[in-house]
């Protein structure tokens, strides 16, 4: 044989086992990997090639899915009062994705998750039949909070304390995920994404603000812990005019010097005197804040599953001691969201014991069997017994004598804080109207916590007590009554 074409025979001979192991390659090993990649358009074609699971309020769908009569999608995503739940099921969008329950349950949904096969599916190698979601939500309280919030720009949170169920997620403004749900929805879209997203913000669970007075509560719970009060109705002998430490800066709270010079701690809460408040975090000192804070929930990510991302924020870089007195009233940089508020409410609430938060109780195959249970979740004692009693016992007053008195549910012991947070350079924006309570009666708990952030209310009358307390008393009778 010619020995030119000896070689070349060689090399074609190298080129075709060359081939041969690539391909062998990419079938065996990075099969899967191509297969799931986020880039496969037959992956998106599947999720929506048959009807979806569903998401579940109180043993009824709020989730659906219709034909489409369309070329690649068979079906698309419908939803039952839609700006009603989009906090919680977030959307699943032929164009835009999944995000919320809809993204974090996606696999069960559309029948992909590897718990839904049967041997039969395995053998033939078709696509299982849906999983549903079953989630926490009461639908009477999360429809008392939605109509309570309209004509206001804020959000909500309503948990069982006792169970760490979340009862209530709502965002005003909302949005209709099912007018993004097809492939071919960007006008609805370009409209949603107008005004940096507002109608997609996702305030009770994603976005830390200034909790401003609700977090006195944390405060409190602190100085107790830590021997600093012992007996919320001694004089603190804190004086008012009060000077933050380490500055000339004069504190003022709403109540007046007069009202809040030497004060017992249940008056100081009911009256929300910063002077108390500031000096004793100054007292305690950053660490000891920011360690009950973060027993509490602060600078850890919850996931409920839908995560809090960023969470709550007690500061952990060092502080001057004017910076740490300012954390004692949830000013400086301290920013906490709905759920935080709600969670330090459960907390006191329930005795000093926080059970971790949560929005889906199950996660079921087709038939109803349980692929994952979250009905015993974890706890943790964040704070003593006494200590929880002392602070319940100062809310009531709150919501007896103060700022509180319209979120009163009649039968029901109440308890609250009222809160109003600056924001802005030079608090050049009107400020957040916050109240953060807890209502109990016949053996039912609920902890709640609301912030209002825009109104059509004059900027003197910006307050957690008239803005918000109706608000959160709505959402507690809902659940108290039923």
């Amino acid at each position: 044989m010619n020995k030119t074409i000896r070689r070349a025979s060689v090399f074609c001979l190298l080129l075709v086992l060359a081939l041969l192991v690539r391909v062998t390659w990419v079938q065996a090993y990075q099969g899967q990997a191509l297969a799931e990649d986020k880039h496969n358009r037959r992956n998106l074609i599947a999720q929506y090639e048959n009807p979806l699971g569903n998401i579940i309020v109180g043993g009824e769908a709020i989730t659906g899915s219709e034909k489409t009569g369309g070329k690649d999608f068979g079906y698309k995503r419908t939803y039952v009062d839609g700006p009603l739940y989009a906090p919680i099921t977030g959307y699943s969008s032929q164009a835009y994705g999944t995000t919320l329950l809809e993204g974090i349950y996606k696999n069960v949904l559309n029948g992909s998750d590897s718990r839904l096969r049967t041997v039969m599916d395995m053998l033939t190698n078709k696509r299982a039949s849906p999983g549903n979601v079953l989630t926490t939500i009461d639908k009477d309280v999360q429809k008392a909070t939605y109509d309570a919030l309209q004509g206001k720009q804020g959000a909500a949170v309503a948990m069982d304390p006792k169970t760490g169920e979340i009862l209530a997620v709502v965002n005003n403004p909302s949005f209709d995920p099912g007018s993004i749900a097809g492939a071919n929805d960007k006008a609805a879209w370009d409209a949603l994404s107008a005004d940096k997203g507002k109608a997609m913000e996702n305030v009770a669970l994603r976005k830390p603000q200034a909790p401003g007075s609700t977090f006195k509560l944390v405060t409190l719970a602190a100085a107790i812990e830590n021997g600093l009060v012992t007996d919320i109705d001694r004089q603190t002998g804190i004086a008012d005019p009060y000077t933050i430490p380490g500055t000339r800066t004069p504190l003022p709270s709403e109540a007046g010097s007069a009202a809040c010079n030497n004060v017992s701690v249940r008056t100081a809460l009911r009256l929300s005197c910063n002077n108390v408040f500031a000096e004793l975090a100054s007292k305690l000192g950053q660490d000891k804040m920011r360690a009950t804070a973060e027993k509490l929930g602060f600078n850890v990510q919850i996931d409920t599953p839908v995560r809090t991302n960023p969470p709550s924020k007690y500061p952990s870089k060092k502080m001057s001691i004017d910076q740490v007195a300012q954390t004692g009233i949830g000013q400086f940089d301290v920013q906490a969201t709905p759920l935080q508020m709600a969670m330090v409410t459960a907390a006191i609430e329930n005795g000093g014991k926080l059970v971790a938060p949560h929005l889906v109780s199950e996660v079921t195959d087709s038939g109803g069997d349980v692929l994952e249970s979250f009905k015993n979740p974890k706890s943790q004692q964040v704070m003593g017994e006494r200590t929880a009693s002392m602070i319940r016992d100062a809310m009531r007053t709150v919501a007896t004598e103060g700022g509180g008195k319209p979120a009163q549910v009649s039968g029901a012991e109440v308890g609250g804080k009222t809160g109003t947070a600056q924001r802005g350079v030079n608090n050049s924006l009107a400020p957040l109207a916050w109240f953060t309570s807890y209502g109990k009666s016949n053996g039912k708990q609920i902890a709640v916590a609301v912030v209002i952030e825009n109104s059509d209310t004059d900027r003197s009358e910006i307050g957690g007590g008239k803005l918000a307390a109706p608000i959160a008393q709505k959402m507690m009778a809902a659940w108290l009554k039923k």
